[in-house]
């Protein structure tokens, strides 16, 4: 016999709850000034919303300034007498003749007047390229940050050394005479916190850039990179360490190359 009967009446399932996106504590300009004291909360909050172009303003700013009053404290004569002794140490210069030399040292001039602008625009060339290094290697670690998570965490741990590290060579420019500043040198920053300060960088060019890799300023920022991955990524700390090594060996590697040919 068959069941006739109407089925009971079902209230439809409700709606999927839906979760807010989860929204931002600080501001740009917070984040500026919180980095330096809060780090690990300040990359909470640039998990939640990735932000990056106020800070990489600050440090490309802060790159240009820093280059542009250090030739204009050893002035046209320094600039001149750096780019003879860069001539006479190469064996394809040292021996060029004087109207060659000549053409030589102007396209220099000219390049070291534009040095400024061409230092910013490197500065801002190479957080990029670093930006997509890092979310390379946070996507082999199994991190779920986008580009832009990557590109904040580059520019967020340059600020503190970035930040610092021009006061301190803003006052040693200040304090020291032009006579005494070596431009070649000087061009890495004035204030050396890192064991190339025990051997001379003209006779032992290698072994100076791999010393200038231990270097204070330098360490902070690959500390703060490690914190910022590890948070925006949601990685572990080995792996978040793992890249930042990964990418510290690589510039390593760059350093020495460059100091082995010129």
């Amino acid at each position: 016999m068959e069941n006739n009967e109407t089925p009971a009446w079902e209230p439809p399932p409700p709606p999927e709850k839906i979760t807010p996106a989860e929204q931002p504590e600080m501001s740009e300009v917070s984040t500026l000034l919180n980095i330096f004291m809060e780090p690990g909360r300040t990359f909470e909050d640039l998990r939640k919303k990735p932000r990056f172009i106020l800070g990489l303003v600050l440090i490309a700013v802060l790159a240009s300034i820093s280059v542009f009053a250090l030739y204009q404290k050893v002035g046209e004569v320094g600039v001149r007498r750096a780019v003879n002794e860069q001539l006479d140490r190469s064996p394809q210069t040292a021996n060029m003749p004087a109207d060659q030399r000549d053409g030589v040292m102007a396209i220099n001039m000219t390049i070291q007047k534009w040095m400024p602008l061409i230092v910013l625009v490197i500065v801002v060339i190479s957080i990029f390229l670093i930006g997509l290094f890092y979310f390379l290697g946070a996507k082999a670690f199994g991190g779920n940050g986008g580009y832009l998570h990557a590109l904040s965490v580059v520019v967020y741990s340059w600020i503190p050394p970035a930040v610092v590290g021009f006061v301190a060579n803003l006052i040693v420019l200040v304090l020291k005479s032009a006579d005494e500043i070596d431009l070649t040198a000087a061009q890495r920053g004035l204030v050396q916190a890192n064991p190339s300060l025990l051997v001379d960088g003209k006779t032992q060019p290698v072994l100076a850039a791999i010393l200038s890799t231990f270097d204070l300023f330098m360490i902070w920022g690959w500390i703060l990179a490690a914190i910022g991955l590890r948070i925006t990524n949601k990685l572990s700390s080995g792996s978040a360490w793992a890249i930042v090594i990964i990418f510290a060996l690589v510039g390593v590697l760059f350093r020495v190359i460059g100091a082995f040919f010129s």
